[in-house]
């Protein structure tokens, strides 16, 4: 919040701009913080403003990028960079960092577990939505598309592109309603 945002409504008590104010020393303290974001188009953008910044404003300093992967392409090329992005998109070049809800409060990485528990503070599941009339049963083809996606196969798939799997709780209740 104190890093992205005008505003700061996530009460930090100010503004952060310099690497030294995070903690670092030596060369690094006094280099400005360089940010990189997704456009205001992106469901990326809508979720940090709203979890990570608290509803508010972006600062007219963070370079807006069309894509994850050109967010963390940045952040790569850039010494004094940092961005947020999805997961998948996370490479050798950067960095996936712990995450505090508070200040002081204890500060969790982005791990499976503590996604799925909710401990991670931007954490969120990606959604498949089907358009189709409730009057009707749904089409089989789709219906196959989505049991394929909840499968073992397709949640192999899911990882493989860099995402976390639904837990298998989750898979069975999703499974059931396609029944």
């Amino acid at each position: 919040d104190a890093i992205f945002s005008k505003a700061r409504k996530r009460r930090f008590p100010h503004d952060l701009t310099t690497w030294g104010q995070l903690g670092l020393k030596g060369q690094w303290a006094g280099k400005p913080i360089s940010l990189y974001g997704r456009n205001s188009a992106s469901g990326t953008y809508g979720f940090f403003k709203d979890h990570g910044l608290g509803g508010g404003d972006f600062k007219d300093a963070v370079k807006e990028q069309p894509g994850s992967a050109s967010v963390v392409q940045g952040v790569t090329e850039d010494l004094y960079g940092i961005g947020y992005s999805g997961i998948g998109y996370r490479t050798s070049g950067v960095k996936a960092l712990a995450l505090a809800e508070t200040v002081g409060g204890p500060s969790w990485t982005p791990t499976y577990e503590n996604a799925v528990s909710g401990k991670y503070p931007l954490a969120r599941y990606l959604y498949i939505y089907v358009v189709r009339d409730p009057r009707r049963p749904m089409d089989p083809l789709t219906k196959e598309f989505l049991r394929y996606v909840l499968s073992q196969e397709g949640q192999r798939v899911v990882i493989k592109d860099g995402y976390l799997p639904l837990p298998a709780a989750l898979v069975a209740e999703e499974l059931a309603k396609l029944d």
